[in-house]
């Protein structure tokens, strides 16, 4: 049986679709109505990650996606077809940035890249800790710790977003924690004895809301 947010997540879905439906027929607001439900989640995607204004960016994921709107396949969720375009076009942001289409985004992170938009947000005790580190540990993985904690997509989500195999989630998740661990520790001497007062991390993590101020 669902719980509460299960049912809301999935009504939220079937009306996504109803008006993915509704669009494809022609119906130009349905389109409309379908991105307002999305604009804030994608916008905070872009905002937790670039320093200036995104607006541009949220424009072009949006752009994509009307482009494209015939390729959402009618089982998915719209939400996540949207993270899929925003992590495309972020990543060839950063490349044409940098001036390097070659970019590697397993290695790279928003502190190698130059971006630091911890001032757009809240940096508070523990919250302002996981967003320094964040900002250090590889792109690739900041994504998939930020997509399953703090906008609770699935597995299967995760895995259209990020464009690799489902079985693949898990092991990348274990790994971005580890590393996540590793840099907090390099920046807190205290954050081993925080991490002791919870059962464990991953409880620890799942209790923060590092990025607050950048929803509002």
């Amino acid at each position: 049986m669902l719980n509460q947010r299960g049912f809301s997540g999935y009504h939220r879905l079937v009306e996504d679709l109803e008006l993915l439906v509704a669009w494809r027929g022609g119906d130009a607001g349905a389109g409309g109505r379908l991105f307002a439900r999305h604009f804030d989640c994608i916008y905070r995607f872009f905002g937790r990650k670039l320093a200036g204004d995104v607006s541009d960016l949220v424009q072009r994921t949006f752009l994509r996606c009307v482009e494209s709107r015939d390729a959402i396949r009618d089982g998915n969720s719209v939400r996540t077809y949207l993270y899929a375009i925003a992590r495309n076009e972020l990543y060839q942001h950063f490349r044409d940035k940098q001036k390097n289409q070659q970019l590697d985004f397993s290695v790279s992170s928003l502190c190698d890249l130059g971006e630091s938009p911890s001032s757009a947000v809240a940096r508070r005790g523990d919250n302002a800790l996981l967003v320094q580190a964040l900002e250090q540990i590889p792109l690739d993985l900041q994504l998939v710790i930020e997509l399953h904690y703090w906008e609770g997509l699935s597995g299967a989500d995760v895995a259209t977003v990020l464009g690799i195999p489902e079985g693949t989630v898990r092991s990348r998740l274990r790994r971005a924690l580890e590393q996540l661990r590793a840099t907090i520790g390099t920046l807190s001497a205290n954050a081993t004895a925080r991490w002791a007062t919870v059962d464990s991390f991953d409880e620890w993590a799942r209790s923060l809301r590092p990025y607050e101020a950048a929803v509002d």
